[in-house]
């Protein structure tokens, strides 16, 4: 598999963003294309209008604590966000994110990363470019056959591909 680099604009937040401030639980029955209209809407009520396809969410220690709504990390991928890079994430925020088909990745380093910065992310070995302060820094890599099912688009469609 070819190590797919994903370039894309910082949005950085803070530590212990709860998964209530990610996607609030008023629009928990919204379909995926409007979730993604109230992405992040708790710490950042423009976001869903600022946000490009491919940007990366930067947060601190615990990205995504709080309840384990699914919502959270589905409001985040149909934003078009690439990639979600933290210090550190909530267990259940992880595991969703990647049954759904979003990379989160496990960069201790990433407080260094400013809003706005342009980076350019590699899932796969783990190496985050901060290409506008010149500096690289190393994520916990995801492994092969986790990148091929949020290249499927997540568990389920990965299990269809891989049963037929």
């Amino acid at each position: 598999m070819n190590n797919p680099s994903i370039v894309g604009k910082a949005w950085t937040f803070g530590d212990n963003i709860d998964t209530g401030y990610i996607m609030p639980a008023t629009y928990a029955s919204f379909p995926d294309e409007k979730l993604a209209d109230h992405a992040m809407e708790g710490v950042d009520s423009e976001f869903a209008s600022k946000v490009s396809k491919n940007d990366f969410i930067v947060g601190g220690k615990n990205f995504g604590c709080g309840s384990s709504r699914e919502t959270a990390p589905r409001g985040i991928k149909f934003a078009g966000v690439g990639a979600v890079i933290a210090q550190s994430f909530a267990r259940n925020f992880f595991r969703n994110s990647i049954c759904i088909g979003l990379p989160v990745l496990i960069c201790p380093d990433c407080k260094t990363i400013s809003e706005g910065d342009e980076l350019s992310v590699d899932p796969i070995s783990g190496e985050v470019k901060n290409i506008t302060q010149d500096k690289t820094m190393q994520a916990e890599p995801l492994p092969e056959h986790i990148m091929n099912m949020i290249k499927a688009g997540g568990l389920i469609p990965f299990l269809e591909k891989t049963l037929k």
